[in-house]
């Protein structure tokens, strides 16, 4: 979702398609007595000057295994162009590869920031063909452990990354951050540099929209875009990227942490489905299939995640275990299989809302497709954690303007875009969670959700509207009725809409009594901590985008009990004692 065009300039007003993608958590604030070291000691300068010109998109991980993880640098073009003759080259081998247009990147892997005891090392020659990005999949590491890395080329070392491979077996605790929505223009990243100052975090969860497409002035002024024009080409794709790695904040957290991310829309272009997206128009922007092939290209040149499928780049649904205790699902809900979203005709003060009825009850209309629900229905059925959490795009929960009972028709919808759009796929997803067709129900499920730019926690009920919970209705004062629970977390930057005193949020709670928080003012990221008795959610908010802060704020906490599959509200977790040490 997003604004709903691609070359106007930067609008007033807000549409019923944007009204929450314009929109994040402002609860009451308590502020935080917060597990931070000093922000200064989070700079993202790397080791030396030189190092600083050649490595200057920082380093990052990602997609911890518990024996591997992704490790990534680019090295800049024009350093390795000056470098190339001068007495910085290490040996005959970079010197040849300098020739080449290409450079020799060494990469270093140790238990110690001081790299005194190292456990890999090796070699990885980029280029133009791979716009000069290194990514190296590093295996035969131990679970559970911290490790720190480094890179060095052209005689330059990069700034010292920080990672952590996942734990097998019987596991105690996960603590984690989440986030989405990263709008460069829109303002600057202070919630990834409060995430970079938690070292006890275990890995940090993007749900996409990590780069924006828009153009200068169309979606944000905050910050100017590079380029100017909205990105249509692989060279825009990259340069874009390229921005967005140069961010001090950004550099800052990705070199603590490892990244677990899916893209959501705006990775290639707002409201994208497999054929196309409302911010696309072929006639003058080419086909979308060289579009989104261009993007994808980009994002796994740039990000450090691993390729699922070289010969399908749109699959990226992939899993990753943490022992005995959650199983984190991530979905591709955008270019594999999704159908075109469909418009709303019946007006509201919102803007055309909708009915289950029609084409909007079609079971044949997909937003994950039938190979990824069976993927995800065969993981929820089989999983033998404690958690099961689904790290997806868009809202699950129903969105009403209007609440009704299914009995009588389930009452108006208004964002086509997430879940609600796709009624009859959610039911099959229902269908899995209930335990149908012999099957047993699956209990503890969690669904992580980014994309609206606004602060939700959910009780997941297929008929929220109905008190009858002996006919699949809902109790909103006990929560009886619920299936499971799902937290929607704000933006990091993307704006929102302006309601500091809660009353449109407000608004929207006599016809969705399953929600249990609501914020649409504040921009920031969720903290997710999970141990064996419950999983609770943080709702952490920053004071502003506008300028660079390092303030920020607890708006909210709600946790789900096992076996509850239902909300109730908690209290701040403490850090975990004696986290590893943070990146010099």
């Amino acid at each position: 979702m997003g604004r709903p065009s691609h070359v106007k300039p930067a609008r007033t007003g807000t549409s019923r398609r944007e009204f929450f993608k314009r929109s994040a958590g402002g609860a009451a604030l308590v502020v935080a007595a917060s597990p931070m070291v000093p922000m200064g000691s989070l700079s993202a300068a790397p080791a030396d000057r030189a190092g600083a010109n050649t490595f200057q998109h920082g380093v990052a991980s990602g997609d911890p295994l518990h024996d591997r993880v992704i490790l990534w640098t680019r090295v800049t073009p024009h350093a390795y162009t000056a470098l190339a003759a001068s007495a910085h080259i290490e040996d005959r081998e970079d010197e040849e590869a300098c020739r080449d247009g290409k450079v020799l990147v060494r990469f270093t892997v140790a238990l110690d920031p001081q790299f005194n005891r190292p456990v890999s090392h090796g070699t990885f020659k980029t280029g133009p063909e791979r716009d000069h990005t290194v990514k190296i999949d590093v295996t035969g590491l131990r679970p559970d452990t911290t490790y720190y890395y480094r890179f060095r080329a052209l005689g330059t070392t990069s700034a010292i990354g920080r990672t952590k491979t996942l734990p097998k077996g019987q596991v105690e605790r996960l603590r984690m951050a989440v986030v989405s929505c990263s709008n460069f223009a829109a303002g600057y990243f202070n919630a990834y540099r409060q995430i970079a100052a938690r070292a006890d975090l275990d890995m940090v969860v993007h749900l996409g929209d990590y780069i924006y497409e828009y153009g200068a002035g169309q979606y944000g002024n905050v910050r100017p875009c590079e380029p100017a024009n909205e990105i249509l080409t692989l060279a825009d794709y990259r340069m874009r990227h390229a921005q967005y790695k140069r961010d001090a904040d950004s550099q800052a957290m990705h070199r603590q942490h490892p990244l677990v991310a899916i893209w959501d829309d705006h990775e290639t272009a707002n409201n994208a489905w497999k054929d196309g997206a409302e911010n696309h128009q072929a006639a003058n922007e080419g086909a979308w299939p060289e579009r989104v092939k261009a993007a994808l290209q980009a994002y796994y040149e740039w990000m450090p995640v691993r390729v699922v499928d070289p010969a399908n780049l749109r699959r990226n649904n992939r899993s990753f275990a943490f022992g005995n205790l959650v199983d984190l699902i991530m979905l591709e809900e955008r270019l594999g299989a999704r159908s075109q979203q469909l418009d709303g005709s019946i007006p509201t003060p919102l803007g055309l809302a909708f009915t289950q009825t029609g084409a909007f009850a079609d079971p044949a209309r997909q937003l994950l497709g039938k190979d990824e629900e069976t993927w995800l229905f065969d993981k929820l059925r089989t999983s033998t954690a404690k958690w099961k959490v689904l790290g997806q795009g868009v809202m699950f929960a129903q969105l009403k303007v209007k609440g009704a009972p299914n009995a009588v028709g389930g009452g108006l919808f208004f964002n086509s875009d997430q879940w609600d759009g796709y009624q009859p796929a959610r039911d099959r997803v229902y269908n899995v969670i209930k335990g149908v067709n012999s099957s047993k129900p699956v209990n503890n499920v969690v669904v992580l959700t980014g994309d609206i730019h606004s602060a939700w926690a959910a009780d997941l009920t297929q008929d929220p509207n109905n008190p009858d919970t002996t006919l699949g209705g809902y109790n909103p004062l006990t929560g009886e009725g619920s299936l499971a629970v799902e937290f929607v977390g704000t933006s990091v930057s993307s704006p929102g809409v302006s309601d500091p005193s809660g009353a449109v949020a407000n608004s929207l709670k006599p016809a969705n009594p399953h929600f249990k928080h609501i914020d649409l003012d504040k921009r920031g990221y969720m903290l997710i901590d999970a141990n064996a008795q419950r999983c609770v959610c943080e709702f952490w908010q920053v004071d502003t985008v506008a300028s660079i802060s390092n303030v920020q704020t607890l708006g909210a906490t709600f946790e789900v009990k096992d076996g509850q599959n239902r909300l109730q509200i908690s209290s701040i977790t403490t850090p975990k004692a004696n986290p590893a040490k943070l990146a010099p």
